[in-house]
């Protein structure tokens, strides 16, 4: 029997450096039936052509998880604009024709539209033209493990009520270490607050490997999504722009009927924070508020949106004052952070 066809996006913007590694560790793996799709989301540097240099061979990626391998390049890429994308135009017969560890797709939009958006132009090219059985989401400063495809698809496979499968994800690098784990997979959502977490190692956590109906949401880090809970959702909604988005979707995917699922052998590593800087950007404090009373709006009742609320002006407002005033020295911050939760209840 075929293996089921996956189309692998990889958002990109500004990140060529951590692309290529990706993109490396990726055509490594043993899994046979894969599509990968670089979008680029309105890069300013010089992304385009240095992932470019990387498929012709020119740029050899150097990474502690592997070895780099000469023998598949050139990789033959096949560019796409964002209208040809949104359209579904592309020479299928052509890019069928080359080995999946020796072909690339990318596609180049016009400006930043969030992991959101940027995901949604790749997955609306997906379904329209490659006809996968799964997309799986996967961040641009990641490595994996040459089995985490095959891993994520056969938990996928094993009950078909499963709809989204996560990868165990550990740090990048971690004081010089690279088997710490950072994410099981997804972890716990609270609509009273509103706060989302990831299920670590703790004794806690693990007892949601024996019951995965506790399973809140699945990371948008490494997520196996099933092409029937991709087209009934309409893909990632657009309002989240980034963050709280893949909390999002996991919510909507169970109210489907669909169960969430880990995939403890599928193995990936995470650069933590390297896409968006972290907490000390200013957007970044000010979408994650925002998207938190957002994600309470959306999935919670008034009741849920007044605790939230209490919650963000009480205790994650006193460990942001904390970070941003003693910490970070930068208590503007705190603004942006007032500002995202008066956009939040605003919105809509």
């Amino acid at each position: 029997m075929k293996s089921p066809r996956v189309s692998i996006i990889i958002l990109n913007w500004n990140g060529w450096k951590d692309t290529i590694e990706c993109l490396e560790s990726l055509y490594r793996i043993t899994y046979s039936n894969y599509d990968v799709i670089v979008v680029d989301n309105g890069s300013k540097d010089e992304s385009i052509q240095k992932i470019k240099e990387y498929a012709k061979g020119d740029i050899k990626v150097s990474s502690k998880f592997f070895t780099y391998n000469p023998y598949n390049k050139p990789i033959r890429i096949f560019e796409v604009s964002e209208n040809e994308a949104r359209d579904g135009k592309f020479n299928r017969p052509l890019y069928e024709k080359y080995d999946v560890n020796k072909r690339l797709i990318l596609i180049k939009n016009k400006n930043n539209y969030g992991f959101t958006g940027g995901n949604n132009v790749g997955l609306q090219f997906a379904l329209s033209v490659l006809n996968p059985d799964y997309v799986l989401f996967l961040n641009n400063d990641t490595v994996v493990d040459k089995e985490f495809l095959t891993e994520l698809i056969k938990v996928a496979e094993s009950d078909e009520k499963i709809g989204i499968v996560g990868s165990k994800i550990y740090y990048y690098d971690y004081k010089g270490r690279s088997d710490i784990v950072w994410a099981l997979g997804g972890g716990g959502v609270d609509l009273k607050t509103g706060r989302a977490w990831h299920y670590g190692i703790s004794a806690q956590d693990k007892k949601v490997y024996k019951d995965t109906n506790k399973i809140g949401y699945i990371t948008g880090c490494s997520m196996l999504v099933k092409k029937d809970i991709l087209i009934r959702l309409h893909g990632f909604d657009d309002a989240f722009f980034s963050y709280y988005e893949d909390v999002d979707i996991s919510l909507r995917a169970k109210s489907l009927g669909y169960r969430l699922s880990y995939a403890l052998s599928s193995k990936v590593w995470h650069k933590v924070g390297a896409t968006s800087g972290g907490d000390s950007v200013p957007f970044i404090v000010y979408i994650k508020a925002r998207n938190h009373v957002l994600l309470v709006k959306t999935h919670g009742n008034s009741l849920n949106l007044i605790l939230a609320v209490i919650w963000l002006l009480t205790y994650k407002h006193a460990r942001r004052f904390i970070n941003f005033v003693f910490l970070q020295r930068n208590p503007r911050l705190l603004i942006h952070y007032y500002n995202g939760i008066k956009e939040g209840l605003l919105r809509y």
